[in-house]
């Protein structure tokens, strides 16, 4: 298989970490790849705060809840979509710059995904672990305080980068049948796929927990739409300057 493809395969969830240190110039390295990826109209809307008091790291893992590995971590990164740097480039040209539109929201941030994935590929290929924290947003007004966001700035997810300590299976997939679809969307052929996947995944958590986890795919998914999830950063984004216009 091509070396490259293996690698995005392979990927797991690391939160156990060594206490190792990354090599002297590698993150920056990680970054400069984050840098490369793909970037709506080169907007590059993507600011990433590197988080190495330990004070700080302490409050980003209560804030995160309560996630010990932000601690741990060699790295710890906070991505942000940033839209100041942008405004304040447009305006130097003498325009007065149009803000909170919901458009520059995705643009800001698909640019921040699409980067820490080159991030995290990065920091794969070179035997590291990663975990994205998206508790970030469980209080996204505490840390932007923390962090000294500035408005048309709020931060998406963090990331934890280092050493595994743990091995973890890699988590199966929904079928390429359910999400790869031919010239329309193949509705009738969902639930079909759901039922396969959930019955992998039952197998998958029955394994890895020797038996102590009985869950599924469809079960996994009830926490997040059976209920109103942050329904806080709504007006978090608005207070940012993201109106959504």
């Amino acid at each position: 298989m091509n070396p490259t493809i293996e690698l995005l395969n392979s990927h797991r969830s690391i939160r156990k970490y060594k206490s190792q240190p990354l090599p002297p110039g590698a993150l920056e390295s990680f970054i400069k790849a984050g840098q490369a990826a793909s970037s709506s109209n080169h907007v590059q809307a993507c600011s990433v705060i590197r988080v190495q008091d330990p004070s700080k790291r302490a409050q980003l893992a209560h804030l995160a809840g309560d996630q010990a590995y932000i601690e741990q971590a060699a790295e710890f990164l906070v991505f942000c979509a940033d839209m100041k740097r942008n405004t304040e480039a447009a305006a130097s040209t003498g325009i007065e710059p149009t803000l909170g539109m919901t458009e520059q929201l995705i643009v800001a941030t698909v640019d921040v995904a699409l980067f820490a994935q080159n991030v995290a590929i990065a920091a794969e290929s070179e035997a590291l672990g990663i975990v994205y924290i998206g508790g970030i947003r469980n209080n996204p007004s505490a840390i932007s305080e923390l962090l000294n966001l500035p408005e048309q700035v709020y931060p998406v997810f963090g990331m934890c980068i280092g050493y595994p300590d743990h091995q973890p299976e890699v988590k199966p997939r929904l079928p390429l049948e359910a999400v790869l679809m031919q010239d329309s969307y193949q509705e009738h052929e969902q639930a079909e796929q759901v039922a396969y996947y959930d019955q992998q995944m039952s197998e998958y958590y029955q394994a890895r927990t020797g038996g102590n986890k009985t869950s599924n795919w469809s079960q996994s998914m009830a926490p997040m739409f059976g209920g109103k999830l942050r329904p806080h950063m709504r007006d978090f984004l608005i207070a940012q300057g993201f109106t959504m216009k």
